[in-house]
């Protein structure tokens, strides 16, 4: 159990040292701020977090929740659900998503219509279904630590998009961060 909150710690901290692109563009250059931000995030951050992520799940740990076929449909279908909500905000922003520049225009269309984050709240659904789908103090643990990085992720991110793409402030003021609202505004 320990190797997996080990590596979901660096991966996590991986993860969140690529949110300052503008910075690392700045200091050297776009081209390279970009990839620092790719290698920080996908070659990094991410396989390294999601490793973490399955030693937890196959930990020997002490279940919290009595398991049951409807709890694993209802984690299985948050699980699904989250990785289409993700896929789907990836397809929208494409290679901005990967190498985002201090080029990229605002992504006000599709899901980021109406959340400013959806592949955090895909994420959130993600980490939830996986709890439900196996209820164990090592997942509970490692959900949480996620749910932890996912919100100082997003506060990176967003201190970074306000300095790469002005538009962005007024964005945050129209569209919420992880939840649709119910009606239009």
């Amino acid at each position: 159990m320990t190797a997996s909150f080990f590596l979901l710690t660096i991966g996590f901290v991986l993860n969140a040292a690529s949110a300052p692109t503008a910075a690392y563009s700045r200091r050297w250059g776009e081209k390279r701020g970009s990839l620092a931000t790719f290698v920080l995030r996908n070659i990094l951050g991410i396989p390294v977090w999601a490793a973490g992520f399955i030693l937890a799940i196959r930990a020997p740990s002490r279940p919290l929740l009595a398991g049951s076929p409807a709890l694993k449909i209802v984690g299985l279908a948050l699980l699904v659900g989250g990785g289409v909500i993700i896929l789907a905000a990836l397809v929208t922003i494409r290679a901005r998503a990967a190498l985002p520049s201090t080029r990229d225009a605002l992504a006000q269309e599709g899901l980021y219509g109406r959340v400013r984050h959806p592949i955090h709240s895909g994420t959130f659904l993600e980490f939830a279904g996986l709890f439900l789908f196996r209820p164990t103090a090592a997942v509970a643990v490692a959900s949480g630590l996620g749910v932890l990085w996912l919100l100082v992720q997003t506060f990176l991110e967003e201190r970074d998009l306000r300095q790469r793409i002005p538009a962005y402030n007024e964005y945050m003021k129209r569209v919420p961060r992880f939840v649709p609202r119910l009606r239009a505004k």
